[in-house]
């Protein structure tokens, strides 16, 4: 969230951050957000009958701050079918791997339980099913052979700073077209380099 917000202040930047909105009082961005002058506000998801009735009142705080577009970043909640028809095609997220492989939580543990050689980030238009929506940007980088899930989930972290605010750009110029799961127009994927020889 900090990483769009700093790059929203670009004067050429296609968007510009209306709301930071949480389910959580103590959420650290809230507190980055106002000293940033940001509105915010806190919907605790808790009394709700159900997911989409919560949905529903989010969706009406989003309508009137004016928002146009939807930015996901450490929202750990699933949202119902309904507010993703309604944001269809307007509202993106960033998950830390390269999708479609790892969906869902404890990605670093698991691409390093895997023994994969590549991990990273991506950043996707969000639909109903759990990380499976059109994937708009990734970064790539190394899996070291002493690596924890903290040493690479702090690399994936930096990448993801770079990839969210480039995707959110192409998405809020228009830049991007979606056929089916694919996103076409714009830059589809950014690879970090790997080391330039391997560690003994």
């Amino acid at each position: 969230m900090a990483a769009l917000v700093e790059a929203a202040r670009a004067p050429d930047y296609p968007a510009q951050i209306v709301l930071v909105l949480s389910n959580k009082a103590d959420a650290a961005g809230l507190g980055f957000a106002e000293d940033a002058g940001i509105a915010t506000a806190v919907v605790s998801h808790r009394g709700f009958r159900d997911r989409e009735a919560y949905d529903r009142l989010v969706h009406e705080r989003l309508l009137a701050a004016g928002a146009e577009f939807v930015c996901l970043a450490g929202f750990m909640r699933m949202l119902s079918p309904w507010f993703c028809q309604q944001w269809a095609g307007r509202m993106i997220n960033v998950h830390p791997s390269l999708l479609p492989s790892f969906r869902g939580l404890d990605t670093h543990a698991r691409a390093l339980a895997e023994g994969v050689k590549l991990h990273g980030a991506s950043v996707h238009f969000v639909v109903p099913e759990l990380d499976a929506g059109p994937i708009i940007a990734q970064a790539a980088v190394p899996v070291l052979d002493d690596d924890t899930e903290q040493t690479l989930a702090a690399r994936v972290l930096a990448q993801e700073h770079v990839i969210y605010p480039l995707a959110l750009k192409l998405a809020a110029s228009g830049a991007l077209r979606i056929e089916g799961n694919r996103v076409l127009g714009g830059v589809s994927a950014v690879s970090s380099a790997h080391p330039s020889s391997p560690r003994d």
